[in-house]
């Protein structure tokens, strides 16, 4: 009796010393992210701002345990797509030569509808080689819709969240009364504009929508003559989805051609933008966005050591909850296998800086609370000034997370292997 009960807690012993092991086996380990993204081209500078943002959050996690329950180190890969499809799916095949099993992108959603497909692909042709996709930043409704992938997930709101919470906002404002619609000639182009003249006909239906173009996506460089037509048409308010040097020059253009009118954005604090407006157009320019430049707390930690070590701003606060998120999902799943990884990512539910979010099972899109911010000049309530203009956006309004989810109509197809 005593040789087996001897044995017996040797056979315990043995399999919680290979539980406790396993439980710290990705300790340590490296975990390549490929970010695919313009470096060069008229969006370069957005493209190296975000870089740099996966950089200094990498090192951030990379350094915390606190932060990352997982102990693994990131190594974060840069590759220059120029904004191209074809030059992406370049860069993904560089980066799967080189062992990488993560890659995020999110500056088109040209570029990352041609990513999801590839993606899948791969992985139905290479088992064991599987790549996730994380996407911080393109925002197409159908990557949750009808082009759902289960090796895809979206950290940012899409277009339809952003406008739900967008036209909440207008439709208490009795002064905006005819709208003009400016954006990018691809498909968050049209979605926005889709999704604003559909939700504004629900809310709002006395709102008259007085024009609507569509322009090539990083190709104009002299927006006088949309300006020109905005203001013939009696426009009070102009809602665009642009970003980058598109909305840069559309607000330069606005300054000089004097329109007064508001402008309902989705990208006002990104690189370049900030500067363009300068202190014009103080109340009437709105950003709708899950996170903004005044949450305080630790992001305001983040964001002033990124300005005084880049002498540039953070805006893509996604890129947090990427790490957020891979690196809890990593630590539930005790691996680094992207299979696995991907299985305890879906309905992971976690804290970030904007409060609590839920990367949604069915369509893996992340659930978050939204805002409203203004531009107006910086106070010592919302100190923060991007670009050093002396402005800001200051939060005006906050939407929880119920108010923009949308319905999805995602079918996703999931690997054998994984969760039924």
């Amino acid at each position: 009796m005593q040789f087996r009960k001897r044995l017996f807690d040797l056979v315990v012993g043995a399999g919680l010393a290979l539980n406790a092991g396993l439980a710290l086996a990705q300790k340590g380990e490296t975990v390549k992210l490929a970010f695919i993204d313009p470096l060069s081209g008229l969006m370069a500078s957005v493209g190296q701002n975000q870089v740099r943002s996966f950089q200094f959050f990498a090192d951030k996690f990379n350094n915390d345990p606190k932060l990352n329950p997982a102990g693994v180190k990131y190594e974060v890969i840069a590759f220059d797509n120029k904004l191209s499809p074809t030059e992406s799916l370049t860069a993904l095949k560089a980066a799967i030569d080189q062992g990488v099993r993560y890659i995020t992108q999110g500056d088109g959603s040209s570029v990352a509808a041609a990513l999801i497909d590839a993606v899948g692909k791969h992985n139905d042709r290479n088992p064991g080689q599987e790549i996730v996709y994380l996407n911080h930043s393109a925002v197409d409704p159908d990557f949750t819709n009808s082009k759902c992938s289960y090796w895809h997930f979206r950290f940012d709101a899409d277009t339809s969240m952003k406008m739900e919470a967008m036209t909440t906002f207008i439709k208490d404002l009795p002064d905006v009364k005819k709208v003009y619609l400016l954006n990018q000639n691809y498909t968050h182009g049209h979605q926005v504009a889709k999704f604003a003249k559909e939700i504004l006909k629900r809310k709002r239906p006395d709102i008259q929508i007085v024009g609507e173009d569509l322009h090539q996506l990083a190709q104009v460089r002299d927006f006088s003559p949309y300006i020109a037509k905005i203001k013939a048409t009696g426009a009070d308010t102009v809602i665009t989805g642009n970003w980058g040097s598109d909305l840069t020059l559309l607000m330069k253009a606005a300054n000089e051609g004097g329109y007064n009118g508001k402008f309902f954005t989705y990208y006002t604090g990104v690189s370049g933008t900030p500067t363009a407006i300068g202190k014009s157009f103080g109340g009437k320019i709105f950003q709708v966005s899950y996170n903004h430049y005044n949450m305080g707390g630790q992001m305001s930690e983040w964001q002033a050591e990124y300005k005084k070590k880049f002498n540039d701003d953070f805006y893509t606060g996604s890129v947090i909850h990427i790490f957020n998120a891979l690196s809890q999902s990593i630590a539930k799943a005790k691996s680094t296998d992207p299979v696995k990884v991907a299985a305890a990512l879906e309905g992971l539910k976690f804290k970030s800086f904007n409060g609590d979010v839920e990367m949604r099972r069915a369509d893996h899109q992340l659930q978050q609370t939204l805002y409203m911010t203004t531009w107006q000049k910086a106070t010592a309530e919302f100190p923060y000034s991007p670009e050093n203009t002396g402005m800001t956006l200051a939060p005006v309004e906050t939407f929880a997370p119920y108010v923009s989810s949308t319905p999805t109509s995602c079918q996703m197809k999931r690997p054998s292997s994984g969760p039924a």
